[in-house]
């Protein structure tokens, strides 16, 4: 591995941690596309090596329109082979303009030219919520590598091509591609092209149930085997949570998952009475408790805007603060009425942090709960086998049971956490037991969250039922 592979994926993991005010899809969009491109140039240089032309590799030769390329293996879609789809999809003239402005991407170390406009295929064009939106496979080449991405343009509603302007890319070899701009005071939009005999099912909104479950919204489903949603989203006070899932003819499920996209938050002034809420609920939990605020409020804005509830309705509970790795360290909850609690773990700073865990719980006895989470590699995505282990409050002592096996005691230190081992892959859970060694509650170890673009307790790795 390279020192340019470990420093972009450390960062990658470090930039994953941060909060920001502003909308972060778009520089997020550029960069993993970016990243894509950069994984396709290393494994093709090897190849452009043999031929010994670095001046040609590195654009500063002109590639003759004839000479072959690298092509990389495994970036074609089934989009690209099917029917052009959206209100705007017979406009020849339209998209023959559009046609002549997709541009290049230039990249500091990277130019990615268009090598042969007749060979741009769009997928999609159409209006929806008051946007003009078209998605197009662009065959592109670097020296003599070449292939292909699937780029988003976007416009105000009948705007020409040359209004047109790109708004991201998804690798050329996928088959389901979503864009999803919602916004917090006006309509936004959310568009799903996947293969033509397809069935798209869209969920916009969801609730945290008492039982620790999410519940989505009853589904917009679109015309069986066409392969496309088109849905004009209301204004949301947070990001939708929207749940995409696309149905094969067959039966089989192509993609189940987040919408991908940006939400616009609130104005100035909405802002800052959402930051008020923020500070009042902070300022409830730190009462007799002695821990940075700055960091407590950017760990909690942070869970909000991942849970995708908002501040004034929430109450935040602070479990559990100490240290891991030699970092300042912090459990606490999110619950609002008659809902699920939500738990987060996190560790680090208040401008750079880690998240440890977020999970899903029932709302019956959640205090009482001890509650555990692996730990990865400090910097790293590795998986260790170490685990944190928090007892409520009223716990005098706590115990975790690998299923099959005898209890092992858990040592607690005076602000009732412990640290033991238990390898990534093994099932287990903790209990916690009163001083009278009455059994306060027990709760299964998660196991490591392998995507966590979604919902918190949507998936079985982020909540807890029983």
């Amino acid at each position: 591995m390279s020192i340019e592979t470990v420093l972009r994926e450390g960062l990658a993991v470090e930039a994953g941690t941060l909060t920001v005010s502003h909308d972060p899809w778009p520089g997020f969009a550029a960069r993993e596309a970016r990243h894509r491109r950069g994984r396709r140039v290393r494994v093709a240089l090897a190849a452009t090596a043999l031929i010994g032309a670095v001046g040609v590799q590195s654009n500063l030769v002109p590639v003759p329109g004839w000479t072959p390329g690298i092509a990389v293996a495994g970036v074609d879609t089934s989009l690209a082979h099917g029917p052009v789809r959206g209100s705007l999809a017979e406009d020849r003239a339209w998209l023959d303009g559009m046609r002549r402005q997709v541009q290049d991407i230039s990249e500091p170390d990277e130019w990615w030219r268009v090598t042969d406009r007749s060979r741009i295929r769009f997928v999609y064009a159409g209006e929806v919520a008051g946007e003009r939106l078209v998605l197009a496979v662009v065959p592109l080449r670097f020296g003599f590598i070449t292939t292909q991405e699937l780029i988003w343009y976007r416009g105000a509603a009948g705007a020409a091509p040359e209004q047109m302007e790109q708004a991201g890319n998804s690798d050329g070899g996928t088959d389901v591609v979503t864009l999803l701009n919602a916004d917090a005071e006006h309509p936004g939009s959310l568009v799903v092209v996947a293969p033509t005999d397809s069935t798209v099912s869209v969920s916009t909104g969801f609730t945290y149930s008492a039982d620790g479950r999410v519940r989505h919204t009853a589904a917009i489903v679109s015309a069986p085997g066409s392969g496309l949603a088109e849905i004009t989203l209301p204004p949301a006070p947070s990001g939708p949570g929207s749940t995409v899932t696309v149905t094969a003819r067959n039966g089989r499920i192509l993609y189940r998952g987040p919408a991908e996209g940006s939400w616009t938050g609130p104005r100035q002034s909405r802002l800052a009475a959402d930051e008020a809420y923020v500070d009042a609920a902070v300022d409830q939990a730190l009462r007799g408790v002695s821990f940075d605020r700055s960091t407590l409020r950017s760990w909690v804005a942070s869970a909000l805007g991942d849970a995708r509830l908002d501040a004034e309705s929430t109450t935040v509970k602070l479990r559990w603060t100490g240290l891991v790795d030699g970092q300042p360290a912090a459990l606490f909850t999110l619950r609002q009425p008659g809902g699920g609690v939500l738990a987060y773990a996190m560790h680090g700073s208040a401008s750079s942090w880690r998240g440890d865990l977020r999970l899903l719980l029932p709302a019956a006895d959640a205090d009482r709960r001890p509650i555990a989470w692996r730990m990865r590699a400090e910097g790293k995505d590795d998986r260790t086998g170490r685990l944190v282990v928090v007892a409520p409050p009223e716990a005098a002592r706590a115990v975790l049971t690998v299923h099959g096996a005898a209890p092992v005691p858990v040592p607690l230190d005076a602000d009732g956490a412990g640290f033991t081992g238990l390898n990534p892959g093994v099932a287990a859970s903790v209990t916690a037991y009163g001083v009278d060694g009455a059994v306060l509650a027990s709760t299964p170890v998660p196991p490591f969250e392998t995507d966590s673009g979604g919902i918190p307790g949507d998936t079985p790795e982020t909540r807890v039922v029983a």
